[in-house]
């Protein structure tokens, strides 16, 4: 069996914003907004993924929840910027999206707030987005 093409390394919350004075939240418009950074080392290349996840609530047009997260992807070795597989970006996202359902549903449970639990999505379209805002890291 051949080695996978990339490994999930890590994830973070870096930030995180919650508007609890929203008594109820009914009906959210949920984005995703991602970025990538691209860097090699001397044995292999590792591409930083950055998620902004916001949902905003359609009757106020007040933002409900806006978080930020991290993740760190290895790559079996070393290749170039221009050499990122095309599937890669589809399946990075959906690799990293249970992490932010579970962390918005238990952060809005532990908050004593009905928590959001973000439905199941097919987060494919956000492949080319992704791939259009990933960037090669110059030392």
């Amino acid at each position: 069996m051949d080695k996978a093409a990339f490994s999930f390394e890590s994830y973070s919350f870096n930030k995180v914003n919650i508007d609890f004075e929203l008594n109820t939240v009914s009906d959210l418009q949920i984005e995703f907004y991602p970025s990538g950074v691209f860097r090699q080392t001397d044995s292999d290349s590792l591409f930083e993924m950055r998620v902004v996840f916001s949902a905003v609530d359609k009757c106020s047009g007040k933002e409900f929840i806006k978080i930020e997260c991290n993740a760190i992807f290895r790559f079996s070795s070393r290749i170039e910027f221009d050499e990122i597989p095309l599937f890669f970006y589809g399946n990075s996202i959906a690799i990293l999206f249970p992490y932010i359902r579970s962390f918005v549903s238990t952060l809005t449970l532990q908050a004593n707030f009905p928590p959001l639990v973000l439905p199941t999505l097919n987060l494919l379209h956000l492949a080319e987005p992704l791939r259009k805002n990933t960037v090669k890291f110059k030392s």
